[in-house]
């Protein structure tokens, strides 16, 4: 028995010998109220055993932090559309895999490859939807699939509850995989991929294509081939350490996808621990994400910063108070599980506002001669975030009582709220052109007036001539 008078799950005492004996329990009989059979229950994750939970949850992430960069490469080589397909496959291959895994280890490699391929499927369908739009409607492309994205988790939560057996469900989400690969003949492959690597007929082909559907004339020249700047991964570091102001949005940037990326998943897995229908909790978690990205459509108004760092700290905060429900309020009133699932809520509503704007805000921050390569580190560092999420989350399992329960919100809010204030050394980038040198960026959302006095510090007073008030090189 522990110190809250329940009964030990694994162990009890044996009284038959003169001393009495703790002794571990040989059978296990499991709860089958909510769930028919799960992995834990099938595999006898208990117990000896629980510790193999978080690494089987974590194996997952990980496979996203490997999948990222490996199909976002060969994305480069083969093509968005082939990536894609195979992103699909593997998807579906692997899923079933999970379904069908004979032991725990097996398990575990087959959601670490579905992890990567899933990651290869997302973001490869982000870029194919972003490259074959144009800037007009970049940004509300960049929002609206996330629209899905959180579709797929209220479905998850429909599914979960009408099918309790985990084999079943997860064939149920990994089969329709296959379907998808039925759109080789309905997507087109990226125009621009095509372009920067020399097939510039088979992209006007795909334009011209795209005129006709929304009867648009263009005229005989379509299309001019432009180089794409490349950078090494050690003239990246070298040009960021050089410029200090950009190491330091750098740094920020990288706590906050990391952070963000942490909150979001941690608060989903997390739904089961809050007392109420695990189900319900489930479906909220995903239902909210709608409102969340309808709010980012404010930005082109407000700029970036103002709703980044207000829904990160407002999320933060909401989190942080769960401690206060946890040790003031009435743990056997019902209402009391239904406050902590509100500010749960509210927490994901801010990390999901957050998760959509930093996609944008970072990349209008970086500079184009390495905008990609520190998208890439920043997706990187998102995923670590992802795996710590299911040991914090875990914490709710491995501190006893009601203060356990709410410990993994309370991390998840402190680190929220710090990531929140530093956000507020980042620029607003609304209606700035984008940096183009690391120079730029390096100068970018500093004063006009700063600029002058360093420029003239650096090159002299002479090399420059006044007009109207304003600085103007002659070199």
């Amino acid at each position: 028995m522990d110190a809250s008078g329940k009964y030990d799950s694994c162990q009890y005492w044996d009284f038959s010998g003169p001393n009495s004996t703790l002794m571990q329990c040989k059978e296990v009989v499991y709860d089958t109220s909510t769930f028919e059979s799960t992995v834990i229950t099938d595999m006898g994750l208990v117990c000896e055993n629980k510790s193999k939970v978080t690494p089987a949850q974590v194996a997952f992430m990980g496979g996203g932090l490997a999948g990222a960069p490996l199909l976002g490469f060969l994305s480069d080589i083969i093509g968005r559309k082939k990536t894609l397909m195979f992103s699909f496959l593997a998807q579906g291959a692997f899923g079933l895999g999970v379904a069908f895994a004979p032991d725990y280890y097996s398990f575990v490699i087959f959601r670490f490859i579905l992890g990567a391929s899933s990651a290869g499927v997302f973001m490869t369908s982000f870029v194919l939807g972003m490259e074959l739009v144009g800037p007009f409607w970049r940004k509300f492309a960049g929002i609206v699939i996330e629209y899905y994205f959180a579709l797929g988790v209220v479905i998850l939560a429909g599914l979960g509850y009408l099918i309790r057996n985990w084999q079943y469900l997860e064939i149920a989400i990994s089969a329709p995989s296959f379907f998808y690969l039925l759109l080789w003949w309905i997507v087109p492959e990226s125009p621009r991929w095509l372009l920067a690597n020399g097939k510039e007929a088979e992209a006007e082909a795909i334009i011209r294509h795209a005129a006709v559907v929304n009867k648009v004339s263009l005229p005989a020249k379509v299309l001019e081939a432009e180089a794409t700047p490349t950078v090494s991964l050690g003239e990246l570091l070298t040009g960021i350490i050089r410029a200090p102001r950009l190491l330091i949005r750098t740094l920020i940037i990288l706590f906050n996808w990391c952070v963000i990326s942490m909150v979001y998943y941690g608060l989903t897995l997390s739904s089961g621990n809050f007392g109420v229908n695990i189900f319900l909790n489930f479906f909220l978690s995903g239902l909210v994400e709608f409102p969340a990205y309808t709010f980012c459509f404010i930005i082109d108004k407000t700029g970036r910063k103002g709703p980044h760092c207000g829904a990160v700290i407002l999320g933060g905060l909401a989190c942080i108070s769960t401690i206060f429900v946890a040790l003031y309020a009435d743990q056997s009133d019902p209402s009391t599980n239904w406050i902590k699932v509100a500010l749960a809520m509210v927490g994901k509503f801010g990390a999901t506002v957050a998760f959509a704007l930093i996609y944008i805000w970072s990349a209008e921050i970086y500079p184009t001669i390495i905008r990609n390569a520190q998208m890439g580190a920043s997706a990187m560092f998102a995923r670590v975030g992802g795996m710590t999420a299911p040991v914090i989350a875990d914490l709710g399992n491995v501190v006893k009582g009601d203060f356990g329960k709410g410990l993994p919100l309370i991390i998840f809010g402190g680190v929220t709220v710090a990531a929140g204030l530093l956000s507020l050394f980042l620029p607003e980038t609304k209606g700035e052109p984008l940096p183009e040198t690391i120079e730029e960026a390096e100068n970018f959302g500093r004063a006009k007036e700063d600029i002058e006095v360093i420029a003239v510090r650096s090159l002299g007073k002479d090399n420059f001539a006044y007009q109207n008030g304003e600085a103007e090189s002659k070199i």
